[in-house]
C-alpha cells in the first residue's frame, strides 16, 4: 500500500456511516448515508461516494456528491434526510442506487452509467399494478434497502423491527414482525415479481430460536462468499453486526453469529454496554474482499457524544472453511491488515477503545455529559485533520491497537491541551510501559514525553490519573529517549 490505513478509514473530518462497500472493475466504492459533524439528526448531508483501488485500501479518493436530497421528487424542499442506501450493477451494465427518504416507507431508485457519477431518479419500487411497494395492504414498512444482483436477477432486502415504535412515523404501516423480506425485482429494476420473509427472526419472533439475543433489527445487507449467501444485519442490541447463512439468496437463512461489536461485547469477557471497550451506539455495514483474498467487515463508530455524527471503520475478518466468521475486535489499524509501524506520530482520532470511570454508555439522541468523546475543531467537512479525544479526566482510558514495537521505539510523547495536573500511565495490556507527567495551565497546548519500555506487537492504553481535564490530540513514538 502507498501508506498505512487507520480507523476511521476516511479523513477524520468525514462522516459516512452505514457503509456498503462494493468492488467494481478493480476499485472498491463505499456507499453510505452522510452525517453532519455534530449534527442534530441522522444523515443530514447529501450522498457522497469514496473509492480506493482494490489492491490498496489506504488510498481513498473522494468521488463527490452522487445524489442530493432534492433529486428525489418527493423531497424538493430538502425537508427530509436520505437514509442508508445500497448500489448494484444491473444486467444492463448500469448502476442502480436504492435509497429511502426518512420514514416515507417507500424505496427510491436512481441510475447512473458509472459507479460514482450523478445518479438520476428513475422511480420507486412498485407492485405490478403500479402500487408503491410498502403501500399495499399486507406490505411491511420499507426501511434500509439492500440490493444484490446475480445472473440477471436482482433481489431487494428491507426490514425494520423495533418492538415499540410510534406508528404515526410510518404512516400507519406495520413494521416487520417476522424479520426482513426479500423481493425479487423484474428486469426494469423497479417492479416486484415476488416477495417473502427470508427466515431471519426479529425480536417478536426470535424467542426459542438460534437468533434469540441477536435478533434482526435493521441494516440489511447481502453478500456471496465462497458460494454461500451471507445476510448481514444490525441486531436488536444495536452495537453489533451479525450474519445468517443460506445456500440461496431469497430464503432459508440460519443464524451464524456476531461479526463485530463496536464495543467488543462478546470478547474478553465483556458482557454488555456497561463494561464495553468503547462507547456504543447503532452500527451498519457489510463485507468486502480485496485483491489479495482478505475479507473486511465495514461498520461505523460514534463521535460527539451522540448518534448523529458517525464514521466508517473496518476490520479484517477470518472466514473458516465451514463458513463461520469469527468475531473481530475493533482496532486502530483496520484496513491496514497488519499492525501499525511502532514509530512516528499518530492522531488520537484513531483510538479504538475509549472508556471512563462512569462505565459504558449507548449513545442515543441526547448528548452524554461527563464522559470522554471524539470530536473536531472547525465546521462540517472542513479539511482539517484535527480530530481528538476531548474531556479526558481522571480514570479515562484511551486505547490504540496494534503496533509493531520491534522497530526499537524508546520514547513516547503525547500532545495535549487543557487545564490538568497528573500522569498518563501507558500500558501494553499486560504491564506499564511508560509514565508521562502532565502539567497544563489555562488551556495551553503542550507535548510531554517519557521513556518507553515495550517491544513486540502490542496495544497501547493511555490511562489518565490526576486533576482537571484535557484534550488528547496525538502521540509520538521515537527511537531516541
Amino acid at each position: 500500500m502507498k501508506d498505512q490505513a487507520f480507523n476511521p478509514y476516511l479523513p477524520n473530518w468525514e462522516y459516512v456511516p452505514d457503509g456498503e462497500p462494493h468492488e467494481f472493475d478493480g476499485r472498491i466504492y463505499v456507499y453510505g448515508s452522510h452525517d453532519r459533524f455534530d449534527g442534530s439528526s441522522f444523515c443530514l448531508n447529501d450522498y457522497v461516494c469514496w473509492s480506493c483501488p482494490s489492491d490498496d485500501l489506504s488510498d481513498w479518493r473522494y468521488e463527490g456528491v452522487i445524489f442530493r436530497k432534492t433529486d428525489d421528487p418527493k423531497n424538493k424542499r430538502r425537508r427530509k434526510p436520505l437514509y442508508a442506501p445500497d448500489v448494484c450493477r444491473g444486467a444492463d451494465g448500469k448502476y442502480y442506487l436504492y435509497y429511502f427518504v426518512m420514514f416515507d416507507g417507500v424505496i427510491g431508485v436512481a441510475r447512473c452509467d458509472t459507479p460514482c457519477g450523478r445518479f438520476e431518479h428513475i422511480g420507486y419500487v412498485r407492485h405490478p399494478d403500479g402500487t408503491l411497494y410498502g403501500k399495499k395492504k399486507g406490505d411491511i414498512f420499507q426501511f434500509d434497502p439492500a440490493v444484490y444482483a446475480e445472473d440477471g436477477k436482482t433481489y431487494l432486502y428491507t426490514g425494520f423491527a423495533p418492538v415499540h415504535f410510534p406508528f404515526f412515523l410510518t404512516g400507519g404501516k406495520p413494521i416487520t414482525r417476522k424479520g426482513p423480506m426479500c423481493a425479487e425485482l423484474d428486469a426494469d429494476m423497479l417492479t416486484v415479481k415476488r416477495a417473502d420473509y427470508i427466515g431471519v427472526e426479529c425480536k417478536r419472533s426470535g424467542k426459542g430460536t438460534p437468533y434469540e439475543g441477536h435478533e434482526f433489527f435493521e441494516a440489511a445487507s447481502m453478500r456471496k462468499i465462497n458460494g454461500r449467501y451471507y445476510f448481514i444485519y444490525s441486531s436488536y442490541l444495536g452495537h453489533e453486526l451479525c450474519y445468517a447463512v443460506s445456500d440461496r439468496p431469497d430464503g432459508g437463512f440460519e443464524y451464524g453469529g456476531t461479526i463485530v461489536s463496536i464495543g467488543d461485547v462478546g470478547l474478553r469477557g465483556i458482557k454488555g454496554v456497561k463494561d464495553a471497550a468503547n462507547f456504543c451506539g447503532n452500527t451498519h455495514g457489510s463485507i468486502c474482499r480485496d485483491d489479495f483474498g482478505d475479507h473486511y467487515i465495514f461498520y461505523h463508530r460514534q463521535t460527539n457524544r451522540h448518534c448523529f455524527s458517525r464514521q466508517g471503520c473496518a476490520e479484517r475478518i477470518d472466514i473458516a472453511p465451514d463458513g463461520h466468521i469469527q468475531q473481530a475486535e475493533v482496532t486502530s489499524c483496520g484496513l491496514n491488515g497488519r499492525p501499525l509501524v511502532g514509530l512516528g506520530e499518530y492522531p488520537a482520532a484513531i483510538a479504538c477503545n475509549v472508556t471512563c470511570k462512569k462505565g459504558g454508555k449507548f449513545y442515543w439522541v441526547f448528548k452524554t455529559r461527563g464522559r470522554p468523546y471524539l470530536t473536531q475543531s472547525g465546521g462540517d467537512r472542513e479539511d482539517r485533520p484535527d480530530q481528538y479525544v476531548a474531556n479526558v479526566r481522571d480514570g479515562t482510558c484511551v486505547g490504540f491497537k496494534y503496533f509493531d514495537l520491534f522497530c526499537g521505539a524508546r520514547s513516547i510523547s503525547v500532545r495535549v491541551r487543557g487545564n490538568a495536573d497528573g500522569m498518563f500511565t501507558v500500558s501494553d495490556g499486560t504491564k506499564t510501559v511508560a509514565e508521562i507527567p502532565i502539567a497544563l495551565r489555562r488551556g495551553a497546548e503542550s507535548e510531554f514525553s517519557a521513556r518507553l519500555d515495550a517491544d513486540g506487537v502490542k496495544p497501547l492504553f493511555f490511562v489518565y490519573g490526576g486533576s482537571g481535564k484535557l484534550d488528547f490530540i496525538s502521540f509520538r513514538l521515537e527511537r531516541s529517549v
